[in-house]
């Protein structure tokens, strides 16, 4: 049997190791094509697939992550997106086993946060969607207390002028939804305010001129490093990494999803949203994917999952939310989407070809088949779950 490696705590696990108690070999597999040779790929079709056959991929993905890892494991950023991916996927289909396998993970961390409650580092809050999540589920105040607490000594007793914590545009998708969720739960607009604060240090003071391309591109550059006149791709163009700018889409679609439509920062967060995803649609690749340089497809070519993912995400969010034109961007995540399901989902639900832990295009190359990692399954499941709900 071919071994596969699975990012889990640094440590590869064989694919007999693996199989999950939750559904047989064959259940896993079933609907599930056997991989193509990539001369024998079809460029995807533009249509989405009926909603139940959404759901069935999702399944297979999240069932085979889920026997794979009978521990749950840490509560760092990685993990955390793929819980907040699982409890998407509990929302859309009701399974309880999801919920069950996340409060277990909760409560083994007793829902508390990597650094403590002093951290002001993004990743370290990332865990809190989920806590949030579970709380919505079944209320209870101790499932709060940790990023409660953490979010308002920021807002409010621990330097609160101080707001260049967000230094890479990744921490958008780590820290602004659990500020934008309690703002809303709590009815308190200084969450929102602080979370604007840091947000615009990010995007327009970051580094001297911010990290958004608002001249240009509409894309992000993953922090100062890669801004111009800073590193350049082999072939001397821009570096605009497609999961960075992929955790900017996350970030703002979960923060709008919590924003009441009259909060006064709101439509900027919507007008951003929209140029990002317009933008990336100019530069999707013919066999859906993205490139992990949105600026030079020529840098490490290849298909990549976790960016992908969320660009998917992020344009199936928008077209719903009628930011963008429906009949222009639904073949576009339909493409990406049924890209994936062709050359990244194995038979038996492991997804491949996502891009380790990393800051850039050369992070954890080469990106193949057996390429995983928890937040890339999370990505999957948060891009699935949001198109399941404009698939009929």
């Amino acid at each position: 049997m071919r071994r596969r490696h699975v990012l889990v705590g640094g440590t590869a696990l064989t694919a007999a190791a693996l199989a999950s108690p939750w559904r047989t070999t064959a259940a896993l597999a079933a609907d599930a094509p056997a991989h193509p040779a990539p001369a024998d790929r079809a460029a995807p079709a533009p249509a989405l697939p009926p909603r139940d056959a959404i759901i069935r991929v999702l399944r297979r993905v999240a069932d085979h992550w889920i026997g794979a890892h009978t521990d749950p494991g840490d509560n760092g950023w990685a993990n955390a997106t793929f819980f907040s991916g699982l409890l998407a996927l509990h929302r859309l289909t009701g399974a309880a086993p999801y919920r069950t396998y996340a409060r277990h993970w909760a409560e083994k961390h007793a829902y508390g946060l990597k650094g403590g409650v002093t951290t002001r580092h993004a990743d370290n809050q990332c865990a809190g969607q989920a806590y949030l999540d579970l709380y919505e589920l079944e209320p209870e105040a101790g499932k709060l207390t940790a990023i409660e607490t953490c979010l308002r000594r920021m807002t409010l007793t621990d330097q609160p002028a101080k707001n260049d914590d967000w230094w890479w545009d990744d921490a958008l998708h780590m820290a602004m939804p659990p500020f934008a969720r309690l703002g809303a739960l709590r009815e308190d607009p200084r969450y929102w305010d602080k979370m604007s604060a840091l947000y615009h240090h990010t995007r327009t003071t970051e580094g001297g001129p911010g990290l958004y391309d608002a001249g240009t591109s509409g894309l992000w550059y993953r922090d100062k490093r890669f801004l111009p006149g800073g590193i350049l791709s082999p072939g001397g163009k821009a570096v605009l990494w497609s999961r960075g700018n992929g955790w900017v889409a996350g970030g703002h679609v979960k923060t709008l999803k919590a924003l009441p439509a009259s909060e006064r920062h709101t439509a900027e967060y919507r007008a951003t949203l929209t140029r990002l995803v317009r933008a990336v649609a100019k530069v999707q690749r013919p066999d859906g994917f993205w490139n992990v340089n949105l600026a030079d497809p020529a840098h490490l070519p290849g298909p990549e999952t976790s960016g992908t993912s969320f660009f998917v995400y992020g344009t199936a969010y928008a077209v719903a939310a009628r930011l963008v034109d429906a009949a222009t961007h639904v073949p576009v995540a339909a493409r990406a989407w049924n890209g994936m399901v062709a050359t990244a989902v194995h038979p038996d639900g492991f997804l491949g070809h996502v891009q380790k832990v990393g800051d850039r295009p050369e992070s954890s190359q080469p990106i193949t088949y057996e390429s995983t990692a928890d937040f890339g399954v999370g990505a999957f499941l948060l891009a699935g779950t949001e198109l399941a709900r404009l698939a009929r």
